[in-house]
């Protein structure tokens, strides 16, 4: 490969050395451990000077004359170890030489506090693992590390142990999630991830195509409507942790792969949701350790007191000083924004240009936990509209720490209204709109067998732990986020 250095070829020589030694440097036997390093540290008074068995990947590696010092990580945390040359064979310890930093070794011994007051593993035996051809990086800063952590996720998790912590968080989290819900007698449930029909957003899906049957598939944009049709079908409480795909940009809160969280409950109403909503997010805060008021990029926030309610078009009059809930067009609504700053291609549309406005005056300052609520029925065709106001529908997203975590409402349930907006959204794509939803006849026919008053909800699995965990950019809770093909240099001739 082109970009082994010295230290891989040094390396092979100690392999090479090993295995003329008759030292396997990638052991085909299992090696029984009876300790991790965390119970060593935390139960030392009852394990003081007897025998354990330890292993792990070295992360540090002195030699003093006849005396070789070390530590090993394990998944639960790290310990010192200590080689003396008079307690191990002659051969044993000579071979020490050829291990590196990195190597994966097993030690059986005894365990000590040093003259330093360090618990230690005093070594007997010892046994390699797995020899490391590379060397572990020693600094993991800048721009070019950045990006470099995220394409060799495996070494950022060696490296750096506070995003080892991040993802420790993030499975939490997901477990909590799935805990209340499964105590709340909602059932978990897997739905098509190819789709003969991409739906349940708006979205431009990716497609594939399907051989044996001679047709293209979409990976699905949301659970939605296949959820919806278990609904319809008498599972009255469904929830799904699923995986999106989205041919869309790739940015600080984008991925084009990325994990929600939905769910659906009958006789159920979005403002029902709102309390669900509530104690999901705070029990998800729970289980990653933070408690009920957390910081955020600065930001301290209060998951404890009351969430704010806030109407989609009072909010961008309140903060964009710009009333668009009227403009009956393009024109007219780029009239009344002619004075804010919007970035440039965002005017192709009415319904871009009003999602500019709010993402540049109204988001930021959603910092405490926001319910937008009442959204315009035009852009929410799956949503029921208010009975009071048909413009708007009983719909809200949640915001929190400015950021967009999820959407709900109360389900759309009259088939022949779902028709009528599915065909509108239809006139929408047909006009050029890529992302308006399709016509979905067998959802439509399963509205048409009737579906109970219903409540929805998607949560953004990866935002809320980005939240969690005070991470900037999703990039740093996905293990494997979506990059540019690398760029490598050419061979010289």
């Amino acid at each position: 490969m082109h970009d082994r250095d010295e230290v891989f070829f040094s390396r092979i020589s100690h392999l090479e050395a090993l295995r003329s030694a008759g030292r396997d440097p990638f052991v085909h036997t299992r090696f029984a451990r009876t300790h991790l390093a965390a119970d060593i540290l935390e139960h030392f008074s009852a394990l003081e000077n007897q025998e354990v068995r330890a292993a792990g990947r070295i992360i540090s590696l002195r030699r003093q004359g006849k005396a070789t010092f070390g530590h090993i990580v394990d998944n639960s945390g790290k310990i010192q170890f200590f080689f003396r040359a008079d307690e191990l064979s002659e051969e044993a310890y000579g071979q020490l030489k050829n291990v590196d930093v990195g190597d994966f070794i097993g030690l059986v011994g005894t365990v000590i506090r040093t003259r330093t007051e360090e618990i230690t593993i005093k070594v007997s035996q010892w046994t390699l693992l797995c020899k490391a051809m590379r060397a572990l990086p020693e600094k993991w800063h800048g721009l070019k590390e950045v990006e470099t952590r995220y394409r060799q996720r495996y070494v950022d998790l060696i490296a750096n142990p506070h995003v080892r912590e991040i993802f420790i968080a993030r499975s939490r989290v997901v477990s909590a999630l799935r805990n209340l819900l499964d105590n709340r007698g909602f059932m978990e449930v897997e739905t098509p991830m190819m789709q003969p029909l991409p739906g349940g957003a708006a979205a431009k899906p990716f497609v594939t195509h399907h051989n044996a049957l001679g047709m293209d598939l979409y990976l699905r944009i949301a659970p939605e409507l296949y959820l919806k049709r278990l609904v319809v079908g008498g599972l009255e409480r469904v929830y799904e942790i699923n995986r999106n795909f989205r041919n869309e940009g790739v940015s600080s809160r984008h991925n084009p792969e990325f994990t929600m969280l939905e769910a659906y409950q009958s006789y159920a109403d979005y403002r029902e949701i709102m309390e669900l909503t509530k104690d999901l997010v705070r029990a998800a805060a729970e289980a990653a350790g933070i408690g009920q008021e957390i910081t955020y990029q600065g930001k301290t926030i209060d998951l404890g007191k009351p969430w704010v309610e806030v109407p989609y078009w009072e909010a961008i009059a309140q903060y964009s000083g710009v009333d668009l809930r009227n403009a009956n067009s393009l024109e007219e609504a780029k009239a009344l924004c002619r004075g804010l700053k919007i970035p440039s291609g965002c005017d192709k549309s009415l319904i871009s240009l009003v999602d500019a406005v709010f993402e540049h005056y109204v988001q930021p300052n959603f910092v405490q936990p926001t319910f937008l609520i009442e959204f315009p029925t035009e852009i929410s065709p799956l949503a029921k509209a208010k009975p009071e106001d048909a413009s708007v529908t009983e719909r809200f997203e949640i915001f929190i720490g400015c950021q967009e975590l999820g959407n709900a409402f109360s389900e759309l349930n009259d088939p022949l209204e779902q028709r009528r907006r599915f065909e509108q959204q239809a006139t929408a794509r047909a006009g050029g709109d890529e992302e308006a939803h399709r016509l979905d006849e067998d959802f439509l026919r399963a509205l048409e067998y009737g579906m109970p008053p219903t409540g929805g909800l998607g949560i953004g699995i990866d935002r809320l732990v980005m939240l969690l965990t005070d991470s900037p950019s999703l990039r740093e809770v996905i293990f494997f986020p979506h990059l540019r093909p690398e760029v490598t240099e050419a061979k010289s001739e």
